[in-house]
C-alpha cells in the first residue's frame, strides 16, 4: 500500500501515464460535481427561493420572457444598464430555448465549478505535474469556491474564475488562440480583469537571467504581448467610450459625504483602521475574508520555505519553471489594487482585484507544499519499514498519522462546515403576498420599507419603489434619484399629513404600499441600519413615534386594505387618494 501511495508522488507524464492523470482528474471532477449538487438542492429545495445576489442581477432579465414587465423601473433599468453583455447574453440565450432566468441562476453553478476545476487541474499540471498535486490544487480551490458565494451567485463574477483559469492554463501553454479568446470572453463577462490579463502579457517580455530581468530575445514573446494587448485593447474600448446615463461614477470626496460607505452602511468601504482599510477583506481590503478558507489554504505560505530544503523534499525538482505563472498574476493583481484605489472608484472595488486572484495561487501554492509534505512522510515510512524497530516505531506512527490528519483535513473539510457550501439562498416569507401582486396590473409600483420588498421583482415580478438590495451607490445617476425616494417614502410613511402622502403617491406614481404590522414603534427604524442612514427624516420619524403622534397611514390599514396577513397589510393608494377628496 505504501508503494503505491508513493508511486502518486512521482513524476507523471500526461503521454506515459494516462491512467493515473485519468484517475486523479475524474475525481476532483467528481468532488466538484458533488459541491454543486449540494447547492442545487439548496437551490431547488422549495419554490421561493432566489440567491441573495441574483435579486440584484437577474430579476430584470425576466423582462427576456416578458418585455412588458418593470415598464419605466429605475431599478431593473439601471441593472440591466450595467450587466456586462457576455452575461446579458447567455442569460437571454437561455430565455430563447424556455429556460426561466431564475432557473438558469440556480443551474449554471455547478456547470461553472466543473469548468474552474478542469482548468485549475490542468493548470496545476503544467505547474507540477504530480497527479495527485493536481487532485488537491482543485480541491482545495473548490472548497473555497463553495464557501463564499461567488460562484453559488451565477451573477458576472462568477465567471471570472473558469475564465481566469483558462487564460493561465493557456499562457503556460504559449497557445495563442486559446488565450486571445479567454481575453474576450473576459472582457464581455467580467471586463476588470483584462487589466490582470494585460498586466501578464507585459511580463511576458521580461525574462530573469543572472539575478536581474532582461527583455526577452524571443521574437515570439513580443508578437504574443502585442496580440494580447490589442485584443484587450479592443475589448475594454467600447467601455471607456461608453458613457452611462447614470454617471457619473461616484468619486472618493462624494463617497465621504454618504453613510453607506461606513462601516455600519449598506455599502460599507471605509474601515475604522489603516490595516482593517488596505488589508483585512471587505471591498477595500488586499486580503479576502475567506482566503484561507478551508484553513489548509494557509500551507501555501510555506511554499518559499521548503523551496530551501531541496535535500529534505526532492520531490520539489519536479516543479515546472512556469511555476513562475504564480508570481506574474500576483504582480497586476496588487498593482491594479494599488490602481483602484488610487482612483476610486473609476476601476470599481480594489479588492476585486487581488480576491480572485490569491485564491488561485493559494489553491495551487498549498498543493505543492501539500504534496511536498505528504510525500516527504511516506518515504519516512517506507524507509523505516525496511528495518523497522522500537526507536523507529514512535516516529513511523507520527508519519502515519500525519498523512491521516493532512488526508482528513483536505478531504473531509467541509463536513466540520455547519455552511458548506455557503449559499447565501433568501426563501420568500410571504409566498400569498406575491402571488396576489402576480395578480395585478404588470405597469404597477409597490412601496415599502419592509425588508420582504427585496423579493417581490424576482417571485412576483413587479416594480418596487425601493429596496434595501438594490440600494447601490456607485453611479450618482441612479443612487442619488434611489435615496430621494426612501427619504421620500420614509418622510411620508410616518406623517401625519393627508396632503404629504397624497403628493408622495401622485409623485413617484405607486398604486400599492406595503405596511408591516411591526413599523410603527421606534425600534423599527432605530434597530435598521439602512434605513437609519438616511437622516435626517430617519430621527425625525423616531422622535414623532417617541412622541406617540400617530402616522396618518394607520388609519388606512383597514378602510384601504386590499390584502392583509398576520404581518403585512397591502393599502390601494387609490383609496387614499378617493379620500384626499
Amino acid at each position: 500500500m505504501i508503494a503505491r501511495l508513493q508511486r502518486s508522488f512521482t513524476f507523471a507524464p500526461i503521454n506515459l501515464d494516462r491512467q493515473r492523470w485519468a484517475f486523479w482528474f475524474g475525481l476532483s471532477l467528481i468532488f466538484a460535481a458533488v459541491y454543486g449538487l449540494l447547492g442545487l438542492k439548496q437551490g431547488f429545495s422549495g419554490e421561493w427561493i432566489v440567491q441573495d445576489d441574483a435579486r440584484q442581477h437577474v430579476f430584470w432579465m425576466l423582462r427576456f420572457v416578458d418585455p412588458e414587465l418593470f415598464p419605466n423601473d429605475l431599478i431593473a433599468n439601471y441593472f440591466q444598464s450595467v450587466a456586462p453583455v457576455g452575461y446579458t447574453k447567455l442569460y437571454r440565450l437561455a430565455a430563447v430555448i424556455g429556460i426561466n432566468p431564475p432557473i438558469f441562476n440556480k443551474l449554471l453553478p455547478p456547470v461553472i465549478g466543473l469548468v474552474a476545476t478542469c482548468y485549475c487541474f490542468l493548470l496545476s499540471r503544467q505547474i507540477f505535474p504530480i497527479p495527485i498535486a493536481g487532485f488537491i490544487a482543485s480541491l482545495l480551490f473548490n472548497q473555497n469556491l463553495w464557501l463564499k458565494d461567488d460562484v453559488i451567485s451565477a451573477t458576472p463574477r462568477a465567471f471570472c474564475y473558469p475564465l481566469l483559469l483558462a487564460f493561465l492554463y493557456y499562457l503556460t501553454k504559449d497557445s495563442l488562440l486559446p488565450c486571445l479568446g479567454t481575453i474576450a470572453l473576459l472582457g464581455i463577462f467580467y471586463p476588470q480583469y483584462v487589466f490582470i490579463c494585460a498586466g501578464m502579457l507585459l511580463l511576458q517580455i521580461f525574462k530573469w537571467q543572472g539575478r536581474r530581468f532582461r527583455f526577452s530575445r524571443n521574437l515570439d514573446d513580443y508578437f504574443f504581448c502585442a496580440m494580447g494587448l490589442g485584443v484587450s485593447v479592443a475589448i475594454m474600448l467600447p467601455y471607456a467610450l461608453h458613457v452611462s446615463e447614470y454617471g457619473p461614477v461616484i468619486n472618493l470626496e462624494q463617497a465621504r459625504q454618504l453613510p453607506d460607505f461606513y462601516p455600519q452602511g449598506r455599502s460599507a468601504f471605509f474601515r475604522d483602521s489603516n490595516w482593517e482599510y488596505w488589508f483585512e477583506g471587505g471591498r477595500s481590503g488586499m486580503f479576502p475574508k475567506s482566503l484561507f478558507t478551508p484553513v489548509t489554504m494557509i500551507f501555501g505560505l510555506f511554499l518559499p520555505v521548503l523551496r530551501l530544503f531541496p535535500r529534505q523534499f526532492p520531490l520539489q525538482k519536479q516543479i515546472m519553471p512556469k511555476i513562475t505563472i504564480l508570481l506574474q498574476l500576483l504582480a497586476p493583481s496588487i498593482t491594479m489594487f494599488f490602481l483602484a484605489h488610487a482612483v476610486l472608484f473609476k476601476l470599481h472595488l480594489p479588492s476585486r482585484y487581488t480576491a480572485y486572484s490569491f485564491r488561485i495561487i493559494f489553491s495551487i501554492a498549498s498543493a505543492i507544499v501539500l504534496t511536498l509534505i505528504l510525500d516527504r512522510l511516506l518515504r519516512i515510512v517506507s524507509s523505516n519499514l525496511s528495518s523497522l524497530n522500537f526507536k523507529k516505531l514512535g516516529q513511523t506512527v507520527l508519519a502515519l498519522f500525519s498523512i491521516g490528519a493532512i488526508a482528513t483535513a483536505v478531504i473531509f473539510y467541509p463536513s466540520f462546515v455547519d455552511t458548506f457550501p455557503m449559499t447565501k439562498y433568501k426563501t420568500g416569507e410571504a409566498p400569498t403576498l406575491y402571488q396576489f401582486f402576480q395578480q395585478q396590473p404588470k405597469d404597477i409600483t409597490i412601496a415599502s420599507l419592509t425588508a420582504d420588498t427585496d423579493n417581490i421583482p424576482t417571485f412576483a415580478q413587479r416594480s418596487i419603489l425601493v429596496g434595501y438590495e438594490y440600494a447601490i451607490p456607485y453611479h450618482l445617476g441612479y443612487y442619488l434619484p434611489f435615496r430621494q425616494r426612501v427619504i421620500d417614502l420614509i418622510q411620508a410613511q410616518y406623517s401625519t399629513d393627508l396632503a404629504e402622502i397624497t403628493k408622495f403617491i401622485r409623485k413617484y406614481g405607486i398604486d400599492f404600499w406595503i405596511v408591516e404590522e411591526s413599523s410603527f414603534v421606534p425600534e423599527y427604524i432605530d434597530g435598521n441600519r439602512w434605513l437609519s442612514q438616511h437622516q435626517p427624516v430617519a430621527q425625525q420619524a423616531v422622535e414623532s413615534l417617541r412622541q406617540k403622534k400617530v402616522p396618518l397611514l394607520t388609519s388606512f390599514k383597514e378602510s384601504c386594505s386590499v390584502w392583509q396577513d398576520n404581518s403585512f397589510t397591502v393599502i390601494s393608494t387609490s383609496c387614499i387618494l378617493s379620500s384626499s377628496f
